[in-house]
């Protein structure tokens, strides 16, 4: 099964495709979605949009998992995270793409145990599970990865419990 992560934001979107296999995880393909900051944010939605469109023809997941909205006390941000997951979603129904979301802190939860690790923390437990020939250095990309493996765990818990 391919489960893709990601990490909403206007500025960067972090993606990533995991092979969820029985013995091992491996990264299959990270990276992420730029858009220019000169740009006004409508303009920087349609590239987020578009970028989606030709990530999910190309990658073609069985399922993603997608960092659900925190609470922030910039609503600027805020906001324009949320502007951004909405066209990601959008894309997915568009694909019709199932999609699961968690929180930061389940997230980290269950891949380093501990609800508030720190950004290291989750790189490297990260690294330890999942097998990859190139490992990401940007945040939002390592945070997609740990959201598929969130992903990936939970769906492995669901199948011994159902």
């Amino acid at each position: 099964m391919k489960i893709m992560g990601i990490d909403p934001g206007l500025a960067i979107v972090g993606y990533s495709l995991i092979d969820n296999g029985e013995d091992e995880k491996r990264l299959l393909v990270s990276g992420s979605i730029q858009t220019d900051k000169n740009k006004n944010d409508a303009e920087r939605l349609c590239e987020i949009m578009s970028d989606m469109d030709a990530l999910l023809d190309q990658l073609n997941p069985d399922c993603v998992a997608v960092e659900k909205l925190y609470y922030s006390s910039n609503i600027k941000t805020a906001t324009q995270v949320a502007q951004a997951k909405g066209v990601i979603l959008a894309a997915l129904a568009k694909h019709k793409i199932p999609y699961t979301e968690y929180t930061p802190t389940s997230v980290k939860q269950v891949i380093t145990g501990y609800g508030k690790a720190s950004k290291t923390e989750v790189a490297q437990a990260v690294k330890m599970s999942v097998s990859y020939q190139t490992f990401p250095k940007l945040d939002d990309t390592v945070d997609s990865i740990a959201i598929a493996l969130c992903h990936s765990r939970n769906l492995i818990g669901d199948m011994k419990n159902g």
